[in-house]
């Protein structure tokens, strides 16, 4: 019932988008953990197609590389029983907590887990068995290379749903490491991905990256 309850305080996409854009992100990027945060528009629009799926109300969910929380919290906004959320990034992982706070103490939304943890070294065996689906806005691989096929590795093993956002350049990578984990997509939806100047080596006050979604779930045969 908290999950319907909550679900009725947000009637739309462009409400929830409207509750996201109010939360803290990220004060200092970090180049090299590629700190770009997911946009209120495109997160409300995201966790909305999940719950249309079914995806949300109850579930149990990680998301990797969750910087200040905005999809975890969106999910916890429409109903989500319980957020692990993890990062490398102590000061985010700080304001990502403080986020959760803040829409908990107005919504009363599911419970959450913080896991400040480097991926390559992500252990969640104790609580794998409850995870339902990781979402996942990992680094593109622009300043680590490879990273973004770690976080599919990672996303992979711990759940038979994986929702993760790459550069649509990356389209056929996606497909074979999809293939080799048999997991097959399912949707994916195109996205224009703002990237603010917030970092030295920006040159325009807003760039744009061409960015898929893609849901993947594990073959049952």
């Amino acid at each position: 019932m908290r999950g319907y309850f909550v679900h009725l305080m947000v009637r739309s996409k462009k409400e929830l988008a409207v509750l996201l854009s109010k939360l803290k992100g990220f004060e200092n990027p970090n180049v090299q953990l590629e700190q770009y945060q997911t946009p209120s528009e495109i997160a409300a629009e995201w966790v909305w197609e999940m719950a249309l799926k079914g995806e949300v109300e109850g579930k149990v969910i990680a998301e990797f590389a969750s910087g200040p929380g905005i999809i975890g919290i969106g999910l916890l906004i429409l109903g989500a029983k319980k957020l692990h959320f993890v990062d490398v990034d102590e000061k985010i992982m700080e304001v990502c907590k403080q986020n959760y706070k803040l829409i908990f103490e107005d919504y009363h939304i599911g419970e959450a887990e913080f896991h400040l943890n480097d991926i390559k070294n992500l252990d969640l065996s104790e609580s794998k068995s409850e995870i339902d689906i990781v979402v996942q806005n990992p680094p593109f691989g622009t300043k680590e290379k490879h990273i973004d096929k770690v976080f599919l590795e990672k996303a992979f093993s711990n759940a038979a749903v994986v929702y993760s956002m790459h550069k649509s350049t990356t389209k056929s990578f996606v497909e074979a490491i999809s293939k080799d984990f048999n997991f097959k997509i399912t949707h994916n939806w195109f996205y224009k991905f703002p990237l603010p100047k917030t970092m030295k080596h920006h040159k325009k006050k807003t760039e744009y990256v061409d960015v898929d979604l893609w849901r993947m779930e594990k073959n049952i045969f």
